[in-house]
C-alpha cells in the first residue's frame, strides 16, 4: 500500500504544482487521470524520490519516502516520460549496463535477468540493435524492461503511452496489465482509455488537487440519467455554453455534437448516453474549473 497524506510542493518561482494531495494506492494498476499541467508529473517525480515535496508525507509498505528515499529506490521501477540513451550502445548492452547500476553485481544472474526481461518486453530479436533507432513504441518497452530489474514493488509510468500508434499502445498496455498483477503499478496519463482500460482504481487531478477517486465502474454509475447528448449547427455552440453545462464536443459529419450534465433534459431534442469514464473525467474538470 502506497499512502500520501497532505502532499503540497511549491517550486520556487512560487508555483504550487501540488495541493494536499491524498491518496491510498493498493496492489494493482492504479491510474493519475489529468490533463497537462495538472501535477501528475510532480505527483510521480515526489513519490520516485526525484524531488522532496514541500509539505506532506509518503509512506510505501512502513518506508518513509520522504525521509528515507534509499529504502524506496531499492523496491522502485521507474519510468518517465521522457529518457536518454546513449547513441550507439544496444539494447543488451545498456540493459546490461542499466542492471549494475541498480546492484545485480553477479554477471551470471545478470546475464538471466536482462535476457528474460528482453523477451518478456518483445524486444529480443532487436537485442543488438542501438536503442537510439528504436520506434516510440520499441523504446517505451525497454524503458519497461529497466523498470522491472530488481523485482520492483512499486512501479510509475508517466505518459507511457503518449504518442504511439494504436498497434504500439495495444502491446505496450498488454504489457502493464500483465506486470500490474502483484505489485503497485501507478499509470500516469492524460488518456482516458488506457485508465478505462487497465486500472481497477483511479483519481483525477486538476490544477494539483486530488478531486476524485475510486473505481471507474463505480465512478461512473453516478452519471446514470445526467448526460445527455444533441448535435447542434457548430455556430450555435457558443450559445449552448453559455447556457449549459457542456462538458465536451465533437465534430461529426459537418455538425458539432455536445454533451451535457444536467440531472433533467436540458431541452427539447436532447438524448439520454450511458456516459462512460470520458464523460466523468469532462465533468469532473468543468465542475473543478467552475470552482476555481
Amino acid at each position: 500500500m502506497l499512502k500520501l497524506n497532505a502532499v503540497t510542493h511549491v517550486y520556487a518561482n512560487g508555483t504550487k504544482a501540488l495541493d494536499n494531495a491524498n491518496l491510498d494506492i493498493p496492489k494493482g494498476m492504479f491510474g493519475l487521470l489529468g490533463p497537462n499541467g495538472a501535477g501528475k508529473s510532480t505527483l510521480m517525480r515526489c513519490i520516485a524520490t526525484l524531488q522532496t515535496p514541500s509539505e506532506g508525507d509518503i509512506v510505501f509498505d512502513g518506508i518513509d519516502v520522504v525521509r528515507e528515499p534509499e529504502k524506496l529506490r531499492a523496491r522502485l521501477g521507474y519510468l518517465p516520460q521522457d529518457f536518454g540513451v546513449y547513441p550507439r550502445v544496444s539494447a543488451l548492452d545498456l540493459l546490461d549496463h542499466l542492471a549494475v547500476l541498480k546492484g545485480l553485481s553477479q554477471r551470471g544472474e545478470r546475464k538471466e535477468v536482462v535476457e528474460s526481461l528482453l523477451q518478456q518486453v518483445n524486444l529480443w530479436d532487436v537485442r543488438k540493435k542501438a536503442v537510439a533507432g528504436f520506434s516510440g513504441g520499441m523504446r517505451q518497452r525497454f524503458g519497461i524492461a529497466q523498470a522491472l530489474i530488481g523485482n520492483p514493488s512499486l512501479i510509475i509510468v508517466d505518459e507511457p503511452t503518449a504518442g504511439l500508434d494504436p498497434e504500439e499502445r495495444n502491446r505496450f498496455n498488454n504489457l502493464l496489465s500483465e506486470i500490474g498483477e502483484n505489485v503497485v503499478v501507478i499509470l500516469s496519463t492524460h488518456i482516458v482509455e488506457d485508465v478505462a482500460d487497465l486500472c481497477s482504481r483511479m483519481a483525477i487531478i486538476v490544477n494539483g488537487r486530488i478531486v476524485l477517486t475510486g473505481a471507474p465502474n463505480e465512478l461512473t454509475r453516478s452519471l446514470a440519467g445526467k448526460i445527455w447528448r444533441k448535435a447542434i449547427p457548430k455556430a450555435a455552440l457558443t450559445e449552448y455554453q453559455s447556457r449549459m453545462n457542456v462538458i465536451s464536443t465533437r465534430l461529426r459529419t459537418g455538425e458539432t455534437v455536445i454533451h451535457v450534465a444536467a440531472n433533467e433534459e436540458p431541452e427539447a431534442g436532447f438524448e439520454s448516453v450511458n456516459g462512460g469514464l470520458e464523460d466523468l473525467y469532462f465533468a469532473t474538470l468543468s465542475t473543478s474549473r467552475r470552482a476555481a
